[in-house]
């Protein structure tokens, strides 16, 4: 040791050992990272919007239309309530209280003297009682008094009698004067014939037509025309004869009839009658804090529950605010737990969902608008709230896995059940109905798919709309039965509803569901049919490979359609420059044998591009752009690299050769799918080049490729895992033997 060094002690050098931070430490410098932070904001921006469109502030009225209480409910604080009955009632009183209005027409009251006059002279000039063309004429003089009920000698009588009374009186003009004098006073009023029919019937109001700012009101009795009133006893009056009058009253009833002085104005009367209903005011019951508002065991009505509404409104109306502050944060801090929970879900087993900020924003605003339109929803009037649970939890299932939809709606659930304190009961009945849905989901492989997954929801909620109601109390009577018939419809309908939204969804989420793979395996589709004509033995390989990658796929339990779809269009960027790919080359010569081995590689890596661009240019979803750009992943164009590394040695004044510039520019396969579609394309190539294809040379020519790949670490990013990847040996293995199985060898037929 060199002089002058210190010696450190025992101590010293215990305390020098650092240890590595501990869980905690690394998770507390984790959260003060920028993407962390961010994530952070958006939950707590989440919960905030959520607390505010809930109400946190406060608790939620939980009563509804039908429940049965487990005990009374009484007044919290004082309040003040419309009295419905007594308002109705009161109304009902002002509106038969009002008179109808009436337009007025004097005009046909000036002509009815000269009318009547003409009517007796045709009466005077009759034969008799006998001749046929007075019966018409006699019976509008009897039209007030039922001619049809007098007998032949009554009616004879009176007829008599009135020409007797004719012909001491007839003076045509003295009959007009007197006539006119009865009528005069009505000018003014006019005539009714009959009572009024609604509102007030013992006073009208009466304005002349076209002068409906001049209205007056008038006593029904004054101007009804009946036996007895005041224009029935100015005839007699006038007249000076009863048995002249009372024809006369009969004639001018029947005129009236036919040419009435008052008609109703409808619009007028039905005005008048709502201002004076509307003039009303309520009828306001004070109930004092204590006050029984709904008794126990009596199911709740339209009237109780508009009492417990109205006192649900003055308790929360007179809470302090620093009770309002501290509910709204507890609200909002159980909602970021609830994110919390969920995250930690999502960094285990979704962690993509979670490190894609765009994505996580999506399902954040997902879960907001499910949450509000659930409340909304939840409306007494409709109980509707199943349908954005159920659909939101069916959304996440095709747009991710089921096990994340049961997860995030058991988070819609709970804060769901905050908002509208249904509870346990609330919050099991959505996710019973949710899991039931999502668990039935699986592959849409057919249109009534969605219909049989609503049909078992709509069944699930039936049963446990009446269950949990038993269980809390409830009775089984028909409101039970009516509400769980109601959720039973409405997870049918929201089946429907996922229908229409199901190619938005797959949009929006970059997602496939069989349904639309099926669609796009279709070999009428316009690119599959262009690469059929420039480059027909890519066809056939990119079928073959399909049918290798969905057998493969389905073997690990992934999704085979997928695979196989992905493998229709991963080689389309080939029918660009068809005849620089192997297959597709006649026997007229290679062309890459005029090309550098460096200008080959850019031709043979550029059908990747070239076939994502095709794919983006006709609406190919993403997931299939994907498998166009991952089948090759990073892998090295052996065949050019070889050929470049031999000229280099052959020249000794060559640099050396750089391996990146013969390599595919990836990026490597990101799910399994992806992955197995690479395999079962380089395995399917490579088969090819086998001169006899027995079963040990595929199944060497299989492993081999595989484990080529493995170590030139292809997989590390698509998920599969050592056993899978022997799993997917196996089943290309036996997929390569059946393609390449011996056939019988028929006998020549002889010739003649």
């Amino acid at each position: 040791m060199a002089s002058g060094t210190q010696r450190r002690t025992r101590w010293e050098r215990v305390a020098a050992i650092e240890l590595p931070p501990g869980r905690w430490d690394r998770a507390w410098a984790s959260l003060w990272r920028g993407d962390v932070l961010a994530r952070v904001g958006l939950a707590l921006g989440a919960a905030v919007l959520l607390c505010v469109a809930i109400c946190g502030w406060s608790p939620p009225f939980a009563y509804r239309t039908g429940q049965v209480l487990p005990q009374s409910v009484a007044a919290r604080v004082p309040f003040e309530a419309v009295d419905r009955s007594s308002t109705d009632t009161a109304r009902d009183r002002a509106r038969r209280q009002t008179a109808s209005v009436y337009v007025l027409d004097p005009q046909p009251l000036d002509r009815i003297p000269s009318l009547l006059v003409a009517a007796v002279d045709e009466v005077m000039a009759a034969d008799g009682y006998g001749d046929p063309g007075l019966q018409k004429i006699w019976g509008n003089f009897q039209a007030g008094d039922a001619p049809s009920s007098l007998s032949e000698e009554e009616s004879l009588m009176r007829f008599e009698k009135f020409r007797v009374a004719l012909g001491e009186f007839w003076r045509p003009d003295d009959l007009r004067r007197g006539v006119e004098a009865a009528l005069a006073p009505f000018r003014e009023t006019g005539l009714l014939l009959e009572k009024p029919s609604q509102g007030n019937r013992a006073v009208i109001v009466v304005y002349p037509a076209g002068h409906r700012e001049a209205p007056r009101e008038v006593r029904v009795a004054d101007v009804l025309v009946v036996p007895d009133s005041p224009l029935h006893r100015g005839l007699c009056r006038e007249l000076n004869n009863r048995d002249l009058a009372d024809p006369a009253f009969a004639w001018i009833r029947h005129r009236l009839a036919v040419t009435p002085l008052l008609k109703l104005d409808e619009r007028e009367t039905f005005k008048a009658i709502e201002e004076a209903a509307a003039a009303v005011d309520d009828v306001v019951v004070n109930y004092a804090p204590g006050q029984t508002l709904a008794l126990a065991g009596q199911p709740l009505g339209e009237d109780e529950i508009r009492l417990l509404r109205l006192e649900h409104e003055a308790a929360m109306g007179q809470r302090p605010l620093k009770a309002k502050l501290l509910r709204a944060g507890a609200v909002t801090a159980l909602m970021l737990a609830l994110f919390a929970l969920a995250a930690v879900y999502l960094y285990r087993c979704e962690r993509p969902l979670l490190a894609h900020l765009g994505r996580l924003t999506t399902m954040l605003a997902l879960i907001v608008l499910c949450i509000v339109l659930a409340t909304w929803s939840a409306d007494d009037a409709w109980r509707a709230e199943v349908i954005p649970v159920l659909v939101f939890g069916q959304i996440v299932a095709i747009a991710y896995r089921q096990e994340v939809a049961l997860v995030l709606s058991a988070v819609v659930a709970l804060v769901l059940a905050a908002a509208t304190g249904q509870g346990l009961s609330g919050f099991l009945l959505w996710m019973g109905v949710t899991a039931t849905a999502v668990l039935h989901l699986g592959s849409i492989r057919t249109r009534s798919k969605l219909t049989y997954v609503g049909l078992s929801a709509g069944l699930a909620a039936i049963l446990l709309t009446v269950g949990l109601a038993v269980l809390d109390g409830q009775p089984l009577n028909q409101n039970l039965l009516a509400t769980a018939g109601c959720n039973g419809l409405w997870a049918l309908a929201a089946a429907f509803l996922l229908t229409v939204l199901l190619p938005f969804v797959e949009r929006w989420f970059d997602v496939l569901t069989d349904l639309s793979l099926l669609e796009l395996a279709d070999v009428s589709h316009p690119l599959l049919q262009e690469m059929v004509r420039r480059a027909p033995s890519t066809y056939n390989h990119s079928i073959t490979v399909g049918s290798i990658a969905e057998a493969a796929a389905e073997a690990i339990g992934a999704r085979g359609l997928l695979a196989r779809v992905g493998a229709y269009y991963h080689d389309i960027g080939k029918m660009l420059k068809p005849g620089y790919f192997v297959e597709n080359q006649s026997r007229d010569g290679n062309r890459h044998d005029a090309l550098a081995p460096a200008m080959s590689t850019l031709v043979i890596i550029s059908h990747v591009k070239d076939g994502a661009d095709l794919a983006r240019q006709h609406g190919l979803p993403r997931p299939i752009i994907d498998f166009i750009e991952q089948h090759h992943g990073t892998t090295l164009v052996e065949y050019f690299y070889s050929r470049a590394a031999e000229q280099c040695q052959q020249n000794p004044n060559g640099s050396e050769v750089d391996e990146n510039l013969y390599r595919y520019p990836g990026p490597k396969p990101q799910t399994r799918e992806a992955g197995v579609l690479m395999l079962a394309d380089s395995v399917e190539s490579a088969s090819r080049a086998l001169v006899d294809p027995a079963p040990s040379r595929i199944e060497g020519l299989v492993r081999e490729v595989a484990e080529r790949k493995l170590d030139d670490g292809q997989f590390d990013e698509s998920g599969l895992t050592l056993r899978e990847l022997r799993t997917i040996e196996d089943s290309m293995i036996k997929s390569l033997i059946a393609n390449y199985h011996g056939r019988v060898k028929y006998p020549e037929p002889k010739s003649a």
